[in-house]
């Protein structure tokens, strides 16, 4: 999975999935731009541990629902690394909170929509324009977006059904210069789940799996590799399950 001489864009890069993808990118060769909204921590020290392993990273603050912003990340990438981008990975996103559909109003439903949503059309909008043929976008979606998610997360579920479907539109009108394929984890052991997932629940999800375990962000950060890669360059428009086969599709 060489990625020598690659750039790519990581967004939600500083923790978690995301922090795991900009490793294993950079492990391959890429050259890694970090965006966080608000885990700094995380992406400095993935930059340093970038830097410190002979590669090129930059960490860069910032709102992806914010044109503004996305608009400076592309900007500051092609700057700094004097290339186009070749492999755009959307990780942004989240459930915001757990509520009913009784309990939701709309400005709940249109935050959830713009933090996964919307934040993605931005970040193709602005990207897109300076990608480079054979490149690829990694979106994330979820098993929620084929399930329709636990309690309380209707609107992320109705989100990343979204994302689901954005990828196969991007993937027919962007192909065949731009492969864009999705993402959709199951039940990964993240700050997510130990936000929103009680204990009890996810023990019950890992040991219904046939592999018994919670998935890991370095899991996930192979699959991104490979799907980044060469090596996957006939596979675009795939919505692709990692869940240790608790749900198959």
């Amino acid at each position: 999975m060489n990625l020598n001489g690659k750039t790519a864009i990581i967004t939600g890069g500083g923790r978690d999935i995301g922090r795991a993808c900009a490793l294993r990118l950079a492990q391959e060769g890429a050259k890694v731009a970090i965006n966080y909204h608000s885990s700094g921590d995380g992406a400095d020290s993935a930059v340093a541990e970038i830097i410190a392993a002979g590669g090129e990273a930059f960490a860069l603050q910032g709102d992806m629902t914010n044109p503004a912003d996305v608009q400076k990340l592309i900007s500051e990438t092609q700057s700094r690394f004097n290339s186009d981008i070749d492999v755009l990975v959307h990780v942004t996103g989240g459930l915001v909170a757990r509520k009913k559909f009784g309990e939701m109003d709309a400005a709940h439903w249109n935050a959830v929509m713009d933090l996964n949503v919307t934040s993605l059309f931005h970040l193709v909008s602005a990207a897109t324009p300076h990608m480079s043929e054979g490149s690829s976008i990694i979106t994330f979606a979820s098993q929620a977006g084929r399930d329709g998610g636990g309690p309380g997360a209707i609107a992320y579920a109705a989100s990343k059904g979204a994302v689901m479907t954005m990828t196969r539109g991007m993937a027919k009108e962007f192909g065949p210069k731009i492969r864009v394929n999705a993402l959709c984890p199951g039940m990964i052991s993240t700050d997510f789940h130990n936000t929103f997932t009680k204990d009890e629940v996810r023990k019950n999800v890992a040991n219904a799996t046939p592999l018994k375990r919670e998935g890991s962000s370095e899991d996930v950060g192979n699959l991104v590799a490979y799907l980044a890669s060469d090596q996957s360059a006939f596979i675009t428009g795939a919505c692709i399950d990692i869940n240790g086969g608790i749900l198959f599709s």
